[in-house]
């Protein structure tokens, strides 16, 4: 027997706030120029930290650089404001809400 949301009476099963979510969420990437002329690529507007973390591997995995995940923020070493645009893209965020 599937579990029973309290607040909105349906099944667990049916709701999905996390894509719902996704579709709502302003995420913002930046440059940010460090010492010794590096560049790091800051991502962002999420909402809570394990999305945030979770994205931060998966992106630090596809684009083979180094990072960190700062509480709901994405550090990346290096220019990848595209490639980073394309991984939230394929993730289900909406272009529009993406300020690149």
């Amino acid at each position: 027997m599937a579990e029973i949301d309290k607040i909105t009476g349906l099944p667990k099963d049916l709701l999905d706030f996390g894509e719902i979510t996704k579709e709502s969420q302003k995420i913002r990437i930046r440059m940010v120029a460090r010492r010794f002329g590096k560049f790091v690529t800051v991502v962002s507007g999420f909402e809570n930290e394990e999305e945030a973390k979770r994205l931060g591997k998966e992106m630090k995995r596809k684009l083979a650089c180094g990072g960190t995940t700062k509480g709901k923020e994405i550090e990346l070493q290096g220019r990848h404001q595209e490639a980073v645009k394309a991984i939230l893209l394929r993730e289900g965020y909406k272009e529009e809400l993406i300020d690149a």
